[in-house]
């Protein structure tokens, strides 16, 4: 099977949709591989810190993007998907606030995004593969068998974080993380490089009000229809 018949599904939105969990979700259900596109930017943004690489140095972070030492893992329905670094579990330090936010000034970095292309499209295997993230439909999967573009309204993802936070038993503030996610909208919508949109071909569903049930549904079944 040549690499052009193995299908993808793309599942592109912004953060806190909930893409990389029906993404995981959809993946298990088909028994396809998993591609969590922007766990590849927070593995530069984290690995860059670790090796003393400033944000700003791109010469640094190409290089730290070209050694990235990947995996990831399945995990129980509702968790997010295990994520190896060389082999060390950094699932939950990539995770971080800060990290996010280092990870979006790293992916709007024209040469570090070149330098992970081939590498996201190396998940594409047989049988097939989901890949979520925010350029997947757009830049690196055109050809997608199935494109989604998953988002919800800031307050509603902000709503989301809080919760997920406090569950965790970190104390944040709301209002603090809704206007840290429309930042980073605004910085992943107008950035040069790969902005945030919908693929022209991209069936776009808002998740606003609906659970994860509901939303599995709909990618479902556009799924079924490819």
């Amino acid at each position: 099977m040549s690499l052009q018949t193995i299908p993808v599904i793309t599942i592109d939105g912004p953060s806190g949709s909930g893409k990389g969990t029906i993404a995981q979700m959809v993946a298990r259900s088909l028994g396809y591989h998993l591609l969590d596109s922007g766990a590849l930017y927070r593995l530069t943004a984290l690995a860059a810190q670790r090796h003393g690489v400033g944000i700003q140095d791109v010469d640094g972070l190409v290089r730290v993007a070209g050694k990235l030492d990947v995996a990831f893992l399945p995990t129980p329905p509702g968790e997010p998907a295990r994520v190896l670094m060389a082999g060390d579990d950094v699932t939950a330090e990539i995770r971080t606030e800060t990290c996010g936010e280092n990870a979006s000034q790293v992916a709007a970095i024209q040469a570090v995004r070149d330098a992970l292309l081939q590498r996201q499209r190396d998940f594409r295997q047989t049988p097939g593969l989901v890949a979520d993230g925010r350029d997947m439909g757009t830049v690196i999967f055109p050809d997608a068998t199935v494109k989604i573009f998953l988002t919800a309204s800031a307050e509603e993802r902000a709503e989301r974080r809080y919760r997920q936070l406090l569950d965790a038993g970190v104390d944040v503030s709301i209002d603090a993380l809704l206007k840290e996610i429309r930042a980073r909208d605004d910085r992943d919508t107008n950035r040069i490089s790969a902005p945030l949109r919908p693929a022209d071909d991209a069936q776009v569903i808002d998740s606003s009000g609906l659970s994860i049930e509901e939303v599995l549904e709909k990618v479902m079944a556009a799924a079924s229809q490819a």
